[in-house]
Parts: structure tokens; C-alpha cells; sequence
């Protein structure tokens, strides 16, 4: 009997053991800053970036933290209209405070307009420059 007690208090801590929240805690006034770059232009690279943002939001909670995922080079595809299956995923995400940037550079390179772009996605001249600014004001950069 005590060896299944011993073994049930393991699994569950195990199981269902609690991250330990840094300081400052997130709050909505100061909520964690998070900039994701997302730079391979596969389907599962692709969607294990929208799932790791999901996942993002899930712990916080959308009102504290303030994620942008910013797509450049062959990642530029997340952000396409005609990629109908990943621009429903983006939508659900933007709805929930995500961010979403383009690199300006990758779009010229490619021959993207603006307007085959997802809506409400920001464009900026450079996206990995992008990513260094934001990690250089104190998000934390994640690439899954």
C-alpha cells in the first residue's frame, strides 16, 4: 500500500507539476513580451509555430502577454491569403492579440504585394531586424 501511494504522489507531481512564474509576474498592465520568428515555409514547421504560439496564449492567458510572430524568408507563407488552411489559424490567433509581421525584404524577394497578404498583418523593411528590436526593448525571442 505505501509503495502505491509513494508511486501515485510521484506520477502526479509528474504529471502535474506547476511552472514556477518568474518576477515580475505578468499582469495585463505588464503582461510577458514575447516576438517569435517563424522563417521555414513547410507545413509543420509552420504549424508547430501557430501551435506554439496557441500554446503561448494558453498558459498566460491573451491578456498577459503581447506576442508577434514575425514570417520572413520561405515562413513568409504563413502570412499568404491563398494559404487557406493557415490563414484560418492566423485569424483565430490575431482575434487574441497575436501579432502578426511580414518581412518587407522576403516580399520583395518573392514578388509579394501587400494585398496577398492575410488582413491586419504589419509589414516591416526587415523581419530579422525586427526580431532584434524587440529582443533588444526585453521580449523574449522564441523560433520553435
Amino acid at each position: 500500500m505505501k509503495r502505491f501511494i509513494i508511486l501515485s504522489s510521484l506520477f502526479s507531481t509528474l504529471a502535474f507539476g506547476d511552472i514556477r512564474l518568474a518576477n515580475p509576474i505578468p499582469t495585463m498592465e505588464k503582461p510577458r513580451e514575447v516576438v517569435m520568428g517563424i522563417s521555414h515555409g513547410d507545413d509543420e514547421a509552420i504549424h508547430h509555430g501557430l501551435s506554439t504560439a496557441n500554446n503561448v496564449l494558453k498558459f498566460y492567458g491573451p491578456e498577459k502577454v503581447h506576442l508577434r510572430i514575425v514570417a520572413y524568408y520561405h515562413g513568409i507563407r504563413t502570412l499568404l491569403k491563398s494559404e487557406k488552411e493557415i490563414a484560418v489559424r492566423v485569424r483565430a490567433l490575431q482575434q487574441y492579440g497575436v501579432e502578426f509581421v511580414a518581412c518587407g525584404n522576403t516580399m520583395e524577394t518573392k514578388k509579394i504585394s501587400p494585398d496577398q497578404l492575410d488582413d491586419d498583418v504589419e509589414i516591416v523593411s526587415a523581419g530579422i531586424a525586427e526580431v532584434i528590436e524587440r529582443a533588444t526593448e526585453g521580449a523574449f525571442y522564441i523560433q520553435p
